[in-house]
């Protein structure tokens, strides 16, 4: 019986395969080109941006950080009402909340910490302007280690060269914003209900009395940097943060398959 075309054209098919030079390794599919294309070693792509490129991404994100932490802390409740930022009672005066608290007083001691966050609440939206200022300033000479370091390491690096500067000019903000929300007037009034053995907390607390607007000024940058620590990670981690062409190019390359979910 004469063989049909579809069977010689399997036994050249099969013939051919087994002359072929390929390794059994590539195996039929690749023989055929329906194999997965050869990737060729490459350099890493955070080796081959430039330091330009790195400082823009690194910059865009901690921009992406403040909007994000002013959008978030700068509003009713922002500070108040997140655990993670809450502005507590200072510790020198713990001891006279803790006795306040004992003797029925909580509204006393209620209304000075919800004074003091409102306080950071009215001032972030006014200290975004120098936040976003710093931001734009700061060089980043070991850009590619920031780069490839922490998860939070250009918001720690933010911090740790800008600080001071931004405390100076914090402190005159949240100083009209604890004067606009009556912290002083809480403050007082907590201190001078309190007593110990006769003498007001004021005359105990001594040299310890806190500066109440210093204290909430600390407090203050002390959530927005966590804030903006928090989109950095997220920023590196997922990709749909990452949400312009500088942010996916630069930290695409150092978390090229990473995935998420949408921010929120």
């Amino acid at each position: 019986m004469l063989m049909s075309m579809k069977t010689i054209s399997l036994l050249l098919l099969t013939l051919a395969l087994a002359l072929s030079p390929i390794t059994p390794a590539a195996g039929m599919f690749d023989w055929l080109g329906l194999g997965k294309t050869a990737v060729k070693d490459t350099p890493s792509l955070a080796t081959a941006l430039s330091s330009d490129e790195i400082a823009a991404g690194l910059k865009e994100a901690l921009g992406k950080g403040v909007e994000r932490a002013v959008g978030t802390l700068g509003k009713q409740d922002g500070f108040l009402k997140d655990a993670a930022v809450m502005i507590p009672t200072p510790e020198p005066l713990q001891k006279v909340e803790k006795t306040l608290r004992a003797l029925g007083q909580d509204k006393l001691v209620d209304d000075f910490v919800t004074t003091m966050n409102r306080a950071a609440e009215q001032a972030v939206p006014e200290a975004a302007a120098v936040l976003g200022s710093s931001v734009k300033q700061i060089t980043l000479a070991d850009a590619k280690n920031i780069l490839t370091s922490t998860n939070n390491a250009a918001t720690a690096y933010f911090r740790r060269t800008s600080e001071t500067n931004l405390y100076e000019r914090f402190l005159p903000i949240v100083r009209k914003a604890t004067a606009q929300t009556g912290v002083t007037g809480a403050y007082k009034a907590m201190t001078q209900k309190a007593s110990f053995g006769g003498f007001s907390a004021m005359s105990v607390l001594g040299r310890n009395t806190p500066d109440i607007d210093g204290y909430v000024t600390r407090k203050t940058m002390d959530g927005l940097f966590l804030k903006i620590g928090d989109e950095e990670k997220r920023i590196r981690e997922n990709p749909v943060a990452r949400t312009s062409e500088i942010l996916q190019k630069v930290f695409g390359s150092i978390h090229p398959t990473t995935t998420g979910s949408p921010p929120q």
